[in-house]
Order: C-alpha cells, then sequence, then structure tokens
C-alpha cells in the first residue's frame, strides 16, 4: 500500500466526516472514487464500510434530540427492501447504471430546488413516493454505494431546521451502514487487510467530524440549505461522471 494511497484516503475521509456531520452528507459519495484511484474499488469500499458506521454513532449522539422519527418510520421499510433487493442482486446488476440513473436523479432534484428560489416545498408526497425513494436509497447504497441523493433531495424539500436535517439523515444511514455492514460480512465482502487499512485511518475520523461540527453551528440556516443543495449537484455530477467512465471502458 503506497503512502499515496494513505494520503488520498485520510483526505477522503475528513472530507466524508465534514460533510456529514455539518451537513448531512453529499461530498461522501467522493470517498470510494478518490480511493480506488489507487486500489480496487471492492477495497476502497470495505474500508469506508466500518468507518462510516463508527462516522455515523458519533454523529448521532449530537444530533440525537433533532431528527423526525416520523420520516424514518416513512422511509425505512422501503430502504430494507432496497438493502435486501441489493443484496441478492449485488453480483448480477451493472454498477455503472446505477450510479448513472442516481447521478441524473440528483441533479434534477438539485436544479429543481434551486429554481424554487431555496422555498421549502410542502411535504405533499404520497406514502408510496417516499417508499419508492427509500427502496431507490437502500438498492443504490448497497450496489454502488450512492443511497444519500435519494434521501437529501427528499430532506431538502420539507425544510427542516439544519439540526433537523442533520440528525434524520444521520439515523436513516446509520441504520442503513449497520445493515450493511452485517450483510457484507456475510457475503465475504471485509477482510484482515480492509479492516487493519480501516484502523489506521480512524484518527481521521475525528478530524473531519470536528470540524463538521465547528462548521455547523458557525453557518446560518439560509446558507446551510444553499450548501447542501450545492453539495447533492456535486454528488449527482460526480455519479454521472462515474458512470459515464463505466459505460466507455
Amino acid at each position: 500500500m503506497t503512502s499515496g494511497f494513505f494520503v488520498i484516503a485520510a483526505l477522503a475521509i475528513v472530507i466524508t466526516g465534514v460533510s456529514k456531520s455539518g451537513f448531512g452528507g453529499g461530498l461522501g459519495a467522493m470517498a470510494v472514487p478518490l480511493m480506488s484511484l489507487f486500489v480496487a474499488p471492492q477495497l476502497a469500499a470495505a474500508v469506508m464500510m466500518p468507518l462510516l458506521v463508527v462516522m455515523d454513532a458519533v454523529i448521532i449522539w449530537r444530533y440525537r434530540k433533532t431528527w423526525s422519527a416520523n420520516l424514518i418510520r416513512t422511509m425505512l421499510p422501503g430502504a430494507l427492501i432496497g438493502l435486501v433487493l441489493g443484496a441478492l442482486l449485488f453480483q448480477s446488476v451493472d454498477a455503472t447504471w446505477v450510479k448513472l440513473a442516481v447521478g441524473i436523479m440528483a441533479v434534477a432534484m438539485a436544479l429543481q430546488f434551486a429554481l424554487k428560489q431555496g422555498a421549502s416545498v410542502p411535504a405533499t408526497s404520497g406514502r408510496l413516493q417516499v417508499l419508492g425513494l427509500g427502496a431507490l436509497s437502500g438498492f443504490s447504497s448497497f450496489v454502488a454505494h450512492a443511497g444519500g441523493p435519494p434521501v437529501k433531495g427528499y430532506l431538502l424539500q420539507q425544510g427542516f431546521e439544519k439540526s433537523t436535517f442533520v440528525g434524520t439523515n444521520t439515523v436513516f444511514f446509520c441504520t442503513l451502514n449497520a445493515l450493511k455492514f452485517v450483510a457484507y460480512v456475510g457475503l465475504g465482502h471485509l477482510s484482515a487487510e480492509s479492516l487493519q487499512i480501516s484502523a489506521v485511518l480512524s484518527p481521521m475520523l475525528a478530524v473531519g467530524i470536528g470540524i463538521g461540527f465547528w462548521l455547523h453551528g458557525k453557518v446560518d440556516q439560509r446558507k446551510f440549505t444553499h450548501i447542501v443543495n450545492v453539495l447533492l449537484f456535486a454528488a449527482g455530477v460526480r455519479l454521472i461522471w462515474d458512470g459515464a467512465q463505466g459505460l466507455m471502458m
């Protein structure tokens, strides 16, 4: 393992920690592609898996009193269905197409929200639609590590206060990542090598999370909403890029 890998991996973890703890994620989609410049994507994903679980557990403690239980109850059943389908179809589904589809959806949701000039959209989505977004998140999370955009786009539309946004997003993905971790272990995706690398990189969690908490307290609601939408757009563009690159290979 080269020193270049550890430098980039450390940077990716800090960026992910800042994004998740301060703004509900978005830049986490960059971690595996950055690390894949040096190692196989499967190893990069395996290295990130336990780090994400620990990261979510720490962030949940900070936002334990500010999250929407109702939204979690609505979206989680669909997410569980998506996770099961992802686990069953993991070997046969081309992650390239999943990334491309989720990326296009993320960009569309970000542009739609921007065109409304940041005004919140009343929570009028039907239960079936929310269930579908949860399922898409669970499926794309397992198959392509791209489960964030469907949830973040929907959360943006609800007009949540910033801490409720981050708390709800964290509780949702903590549950998802914990289940994914169990599935990864059961399917043999984690190895002694990946766990050793995760342990070496784990101190960078504190750096990223600490910066994220600090930034969250400094940014007002309007700027927070704008930043989250920009992160959603950036994640979508990154996924489209990854998908297009995969199709050209």
